[in-house]
């Protein structure tokens, strides 16, 4: 399986993390991918990170800021990336997913944009695996989809418009004009609304406050409307989850 990875997924190199369960999945129980930025200032200290047995986190796979792939934990094992979450019926995901850090500051130390080496090398990763587990497009999440309430990796800047069109996960289908006349339309009045349709996509969504709801809020507008993160909902973000829900 190296080799044939080595093939199709150029300058991947190993560096084992110890931090895996020793048991052995069975191939039909990997269904997602989760994609997290790591959320470090450079690569040299994520790897000492992912690597420390202090540290109780690995991931999969680490693509560097230079686009090099990093083998850190192999497929079959469960690696420690995503922590208390939840994706429709599924809970701790990382029994169920295949984790994928990207090295980038994250929004604590000077949030970047991720660079084309790094896109180009996540497609290859993303594409080699979705054929080999045979994973549903809808199933290709971020961090903060599966714990919207702790996580907000990837982040806005996150290109997941283009990894749609290239087959990686999905994307709204309403034009760009449509949604503009919508933006910053007050759409309180559909909130109960809005939350019946985040959890029919896949959204565990549990909240207590204002503060709670605004984060989840958020956590859509970054991955589905990232021209404008604000916590608002508006008819803008109502339309685009109205469409994600009639994706097939």
């Amino acid at each position: 399986m190296f080799e044939i990875m080595q093939k199709n997924v150029e300058k991947m190199t190993t560096n084992y993390s110890p931090n895996f369960y020793l048991k052995k999945r069975r191939k039909n129980k990997i269904k997602y991918l989760v994609f997290h930025y790591t959320g470090i200032k450079d690569d040299e200290l994520a790897i000492k990170k992912l690597t420390s047995f202090n540290s109780n986190v690995s991931c999969h796979y680490l693509i560097t800021k230079s686009g090099k792939l990093i083998r850190m934990v192999p497929d079959l094992y469960v690696a420690w990336h995503a922590g208390k979450s939840s994706w429709k019926k599924e809970k701790l995901l990382n029994y169920s997913s295949i984790g994928i850090e990207i090295s980038n500051p994250g929004h604590e130390h000077g949030y970047k944009k991720f660079n084309n080496d790094q896109i180009k090398c996540l497609i290859k990763i993303s594409k080699f695996l979705i054929k080999k587990y045979k994973i549903n497009k809808k199933n290709i999440l971020g961090h903060s989809d599966i714990a919207p309430l702790r996580k907000i990796d990837p982040g806005e800047k996150f290109p997941w418009k283009f990894l749609n069109k290239k087959k990686i996960g999905v994307w709204h289908n309403v034009s760009s004009k449509k949604l503009k006349s919508l933006r910053k339309k007050n759409a309180e009045e559909n909130l109960s609304e809005f939350i019946n349709y985040l959890k029919k996509i896949g959204y565990n969504i549990e909240y207590s406050n204002l503060n709670d709801l605004k984060k989840i809020i958020k956590i859509f507008q970054m991955r589905f409307r990232p021209e404008l993160v604000d916590g608002k909902l508006d008819l803008e973000c109502f339309q685009i989850v109205k469409s994600l829900n009639n994706l097939k």
